[in-house]
């Protein structure tokens, strides 16, 4: 009877330390992936999100998958800065036809700057790919030129401005790693917000 006892009380024992165990590895697993995932810049996010109506979600998504919140990251094909923005590119949003700011080409590099250009960039590509997240993307990526053609390709596209298949496989996996990011966000600091597909 008492060893019967003795036993019970191992296995309760065995299994609240089991039980315990798992929740403090769940905390800290889930206090790690929060630290990959920063919200840094904020302030600025949060501004051109509501600016230009992107969620922040999808900025933050993808300033971590472009750069991983380095200002001053530079891809081998020239992209610069936070959302990887190309040289010729920032020239001519920041010329008469897009935003008539007339920057220097080192403010690209600039967090805000980078940013507001970004969010701003992508804004346009969504409202252009009639607001479609997913073809923004791929546009962001691939170039808009890319993109309209595969969009009158029916190999790659629907007809109805969806993309059912996009060559790039850099692209393809651009614009998955970016929507995976859009629900890590969501889910570590917008739990309560359905911000992502609230476009107008």
């Amino acid at each position: 009877m008492r060893s019967s006892l003795k036993r019970f009380i191992i296995i309760a024992v065995i299994l609240v330390i089991s039980i315990l165990l798992g929740f403090i590895v769940d905390i800290v697993w889930k206090g790690f992936e929060k630290k990959a995932h920063p919200n840094t810049y904020l302030e600025y996010v949060r501004q051109y999100a509501y600016e230009y109506n992107i969620p922040e979600p999808v900025i933050f998504a993808m300033i971590k998958v472009e750069s991983d919140f380095d200002p001053q990251a530079e891809s081998y094909a020239g992209a610069c800065g936070l959302m990887q923005i190309m040289p010729k590119t920032f020239e001519w949003l920041t010329s008469d036809e897009h935003l008539g700011e007339h920057l220097h080409k080192n403010e690209i590099f600039d967090a805000e700057v980078n940013i507001r250009y970004g969010t701003y960039y992508l804004n346009y590509l969504y409202l252009k790919f009639d607001r479609n997240l997913d073809t923004a993307l791929a546009a962001y990526n691939a170039g808009e030129g890319n993109v309209a053609k595969w969009l009158e390709d029916e190999e790659y596209s629907d007809g109805k401005g969806n993309l059912i298949k996009i060559p790039f496989e850099e692209t393809e996996k651009y614009v998955k790693k970016v929507n995976n990011e859009i629900d890590a966000y969501k889910k570590y600091y917008y739990k309560d917000k359905n911000e992502v597909n609230e476009y107008e």
